[in-house]
């Protein structure tokens, strides 16, 4: 028999440093936090813009809130994507990433990799979100749009998140990536349990992921076998990443599923929450609403393209950026940080800064100076963008033409934002119209 070797005492994890200002950071992560951060972050700003905290989780990370500290961080070589160099303690372990990634063989994907890895795997999938194939889409998003609008457009009332909002993207990305229209309820239903962030049974989260892999590895086996030796006109994303090659190496089915689960994962909550905090923006700003619709009325698009990138800005889906962990030591806006820290380049914070934007803090759908950092920035910056505005763009537009004395059901006191780290989003939007007869 081996004899174990003693293990050393567990140290208790370092307290962060105060900062410099001396003051008490505000509460963070709580409930109260989730309904509006952003004086929280305003403060952090101005007194601890690079700062470390306790995340609920227990892991420990510097959180990085102004504009060109974040912008730097987001384009920063040094910060790698791969949790294989964080430098956690035991307690910490895999509660970096998706739940149940790691065991599920998921954690190839665009969101987890650096160069040169991530350049190939980018190249390939960014075949499928060319401006020209994301047009061609154009007409399936309008459709699922009005479709679901038609199912509750009689009823006078509506929960915008869950018969709108959640299901548009979720059956626009499946119809991308080829799912059969027969199991798109299926995907509805684990993405549905991806979402609530702790709301749901213990270790749902973990047994969607585990049952989303189980499925994409079986369909992606079908479709290679079903793989014609020419593509047909508008390929799904799945046949396309199977017969993908870069330099004669085609993807393995661990990396193709892998792409397949993160684009669904990072592709629909993403502009669930766009079309959610973007409805709740304007029907708390009815100043800014009547100047959208009066300018749809008259055909015009101008404000709502720059309306959809000031919403983005103003309240977008991602508060924190996705996590990432110096490989060296380094300085982010004057603050060392050490190899291994994990970083949260806090979005939602930068893009309230008003160091770089006026007026911050106020809806302006005519913002013309709008370099939000909403979806990224550097190699990372966000793939599926293009197709996140347009169903966005298309969703709005919608609703403010088809029911156009769309307004809140209730105080909005009484919404709820979802827990977790990255998104930002509501459970539930309730509103009330007058109803629409079929036509």
């Amino acid at each position: 028999m081996t004899e174990t070797p003693a293990q050393p005492p567990v140290q208790p994890p370092a307290q962060p440093p105060a900062p410099a200002s001396g003051q008490p950071v505000p509460e963070l992560f709580s409930w109260e936090f989730a309904t509006d951060p952003y004086p929280a972050y305003a403060w952090l700003r101005e007194h601890a813009p690079v700062h470390r905290t306790k995340l609920p989780s227990g892991v420990e990370a510097w959180l990085v809130t102004r504009y060109a500290d974040a912008k730097q961080a987001l384009a920063d070589g040094r910060l790698s994507k791969n949790p294989a160099h964080h430098d956690e303690p035991a307690h910490a372990k895999g509660k970096t990433g998706i739940p149940g990634e790691r065991k599920a063989e998921l954690m190839t994907h665009l969101l987890n990799i650096d160069p040169p890895d991530h350049t190939r795997l980018r190249r390939l999938v960014s075949k499928a979100f060319t401006p020209r194939r994301v047009a061609e889409f154009g007409s399936r998003v309008q459709e699922l749009t009005d479709r679901l609008i038609d199912g509750f457009a009689e009823k006078g009332e509506a929960d915008l998140i869950h018969d709108f909002a959640f299901p548009l993207p979720i059956y626009a990305i499946c119809d991308l990536l080829g799912v059969p229209r027969e199991d798109q309820d299926d995907f509805r239903d684990w993405a549905g349990m991806m979402i609530r962030h702790g709301g749901g049974p213990r270790g749902g989260v973990a047994r969607s992921v585990k049952k989303m892999r189980g499925y994409l590895a079986e369909l992606i086996h079908r479709k290679r076998q079903e793989l014609t030796d020419v593509p047909a006109p508008g390929e799904d994303l799945i046949s396309g990443l199977i017969r993908a090659s870069d330099h004669g190496e085609h993807l393995s089915e661990n990396e193709a599923a892998a792409m397949a689960f993160i684009l669904l994962f990072a592709g629909f909550e993403t502009t669930v929450n766009l079309i959610g905090n973007g409805t709740y923006a304007l029907l708390t700003h009815p100043g800014e609403r009547r100047r959208l619709q009066d300018s749809l009325a008259a055909g015009r698009t101008d404000l709502l393209a720059t309306g959809v990138e000031e919403l983005l800005r103003y309240d977008g889906p991602v508060e924190l950026a996705t996590w990432r962990f110096a490989t060296e030591p380094l300085s982010v806006g004057g603050q060392d940080i050490a190899a291994g820290d994990p970083v949260l380049v806090v979005l939602a914070a930068a893009d309230r800064d008003p160091e770089r934007f006026q007026d911050p803090d106020t809806l302006d759908l005519s913002r013309r100076d709008n370099q939000h950092l909403g979806y990224g920035h550097g190699i990372h910056y966000c793939l599926g963008a293009p197709l996140a505005r347009l169903e966005g763009q298309t969703a709005l537009a919608t609703l403010l033409t088809r029911l156009p004395d769309l307004q809140l059901a209730g105080d909005s006191a009484d919404l709820r934002w979802r827990g977790g780290l990255i998104m930002r989003g509501l459970r539930t939007l309730p509103v009330e119209f007058t109803p629409v007869a079929k036509s």
